[in-house]
């Protein structure tokens, strides 16, 4: 049996409540190699960007891994570690009150990925300092600004 490569991830996401202009970023590493990625689109919200850059992080991955992602969108990390996930499911895709739950689409692909990876969701405080964490708040929002997409190895 061959042991999973150890992943570490940070992502989010980055939109203007106005416009709906969003962007979503994120920043893989292993073994001191880096990856990001960054992408923008119209018509969004922070939640869909917040949900796309766990996505886009957690399919770019090209065999099953470890992951330890950090976000900083307690809506992301507790849909899987509070269970949120588990009952809208059971529920038929409805929240607590009866409503149909928003994102479906990207939640349903999130599911999807973490049977594929072991996902351990971290959460951190957004804008206060965490270097990695301004790294894809950062490329999120630039990728938004210049609605250019953004692709970096290291």
């Amino acid at each position: 049996m061959t042991s999973r490569k150890r992943i570490q991830a940070w992502t989010d996401g980055s939109c203007e409540t106005q416009t709906g202009d969003g962007g979503w970023a994120y920043l893989l590493r292993h073994n001191g190699h880096e990856l990001s990625e960054a992408g923008h689109e119209t018509g969004t919200t922070n939640n869909r960007m917040e949900l796309t850059a766990a996505v886009k992080a957690l399919a770019s991955l090209t065999e099953a891994c470890d992951v330890t992602l950090t976000t900083d969108s307690q809506y992301l990390k507790k849909a899987f570690t509070e269970g949120w996930l588990t009952r809208w499911l059971r529920n038929g895709w409805q929240t607590a009150g009866r409503e149909p739950v928003k994102n479906q689409d990207l939640w349903q692909e999130l599911l999807v990925l973490t049977e594929r990876h072991h996902v351990e969701w971290r959460w951190t405080r957004g804008h206060s300092g965490h270097s990695e964490n301004e790294t894809v708040d950062k490329l999120a929002l630039d990728a938004r600004k210049r609605q250019q997409p953004f692709k970096s190895r290291s």
